[in-house]
């Protein structure tokens, strides 16, 4: 396997994102030119918007060679993703919010663990982690977060402190395994379901700490999205039943 970083992969899923994905791709495209060591794509995926960001998207695209708008067919974090993947062809890949909430200079940080070493394959951003400062956390969004790792830990013996931090990164090798072993689900869960399974296949992990801040404006739907992780836990344990009876 390869394992030398030679580029990098940006991802930014995003719906209607007309306030924030200028500014967002601004900010990633001005720290990437001044702080990374190696070069650079970034993938704005959109996954239908209905608002302008379309037009911002591409205008982004034409403005720097480095950026690239891809409209995505269906709706879902999970969908754009997994479309991110498929097209990716740099030695390490990941997405981040558009939004910024992990500070972004843990992007820099990401290379450089995987530049250090060979073995690690994957990078997950934590703001549950001892070493980590979150801000401005509203106190129900903070106990609904910390209830779904306490359900991950207890239905699926989660080794890693957050699994919906919106920061993560692995080698093009990795990701491309874990999409070909993941469900379809198209929302927030694919990635939980994409760390679990990583951590099931023995995957060498690192749970990064993290500077992170709330971002108020969030288009996250917080009740249906935890609606569809309790769905979703369940269909994946009984997989997992199911998978452990094969062997």
């Amino acid at each position: 396997m390869e394992t030398k970083v030679t580029d990098i992969n940006i991802l930014f899923p995003v719906l209607n994102e007309r306030l924030r994905l200028e500014k967002g791709i601004e900010k990633t495209v001005a720290y990437a030119k001044e702080h990374l060591t190696v070069p650079y794509r970034i993938t704005i995926l959109d996954n239908g918007s209905e608002d302008e960001t379309p037009e911002i998207g591409k205008r982004l695209a034409e403005k720097y060679p480095e950026v690239s708008y891809v409209r995505v067919g269906e709706r879902g974090v999970g969908v754009a993703f997994r479309k991110g993947i498929a097209l990716n062809e740099c030695s390490l890949v990941g997405y981040m919010d558009i939004d910024l909430s992990t500070d972004i200079k843990h992007l820099g940080q990401a290379v450089e663990l995987f530049q250090q070493d060979e073995t690690l394959e994957y990078v997950n951003g934590s703001r549950f982690s001892k070493a980590s400062d979150t801000k401005g956390r509203k106190w129900y969004r903070k106990i609904t977060s910390m209830g779904l790792v306490f359900l991950l830990k207890a239905g699926f013996h989660m080794k890693a402190t957050d699994a919906v931090c919106g920061f993560t990164f692995l080698r093009k090798e990795a990701a491309e395994k874990l999409v070909s072993v993941c469900g379809d689900d198209n929302g927030w869960f694919y990635t939980i379901e994409f760390l679990l399974r990583a951590e099931r296949m023995g995957m060498r992990i690192y749970d990064m700490p993290v500077e992170w801040q709330e971002d108020y404006n969030t288009t996250v739907k917080m009740w249906k999205t935890i609606k569809n992780y309790l769905i979703q836990m369940r269909r994946l344990h009984r997989e997992f039943r199911l998978e452990e009876k094969r062997k």
